[in-house]
């Protein structure tokens, strides 16, 4: 079966692998213009990993579920991840004041890499055979 719970959490791991190299790859941008850009680039970024993988782990953690409690743990790890994410972003610019600009693009390099990733998905064949 290819749409299995096990299917989308390896799907959701990929992800979250592409998220947290976007976010290194952004770290490393972000260098030349200091340790505290580098930094805020990486939390930007991690907290978007971070807040993923928590809402996969919260849409797939359980098994397999009825219609409506998948409906509720998607919404759900979807509302853990955005606060995981603002959370995140508000430790970087407000607790430890860490420049603002690097942080969101973090962020968004790391919400960008969610729809590369979807290109690199591993394409199976069909398990149905065509009747001739």
């Amino acid at each position: 079966m290819l749409n299995s719970a096990a299917e989308g959490w390896r799907q959701a791991l990929r992800v979250v692998a592409f998220q947290a190299v976007a976010a290194l790859l952004a770290a490393a941008a972000c260098l030349p213009l200091g340790p505290p850009a580098a930094l805020a680039a990486l939390v930007g970024g991690g907290a978007m990993a971070l807040g993923n993988l928590l809402a996969a782990w919260g849409a797939f953690g359980g098994g397999v579920a009825g219609a409506g409690t998948a409906l509720g743990r998607l919404l759900l790890g979807t509302a853990l991840k955005w606060l995981v994410v603002a959370g995140g972003l508000y430790l970087a610019m407000a607790v430890w004041r860490l420049p603002a600009v690097p942080a969101l693009a973090g962020a968004a390099m790391a919400a960008a890499a969610f729809v590369v990733s979807m290109k690199f998905a591993v394409a199976r064949p069909s398990t149905t055979r065509a009747s001739t």
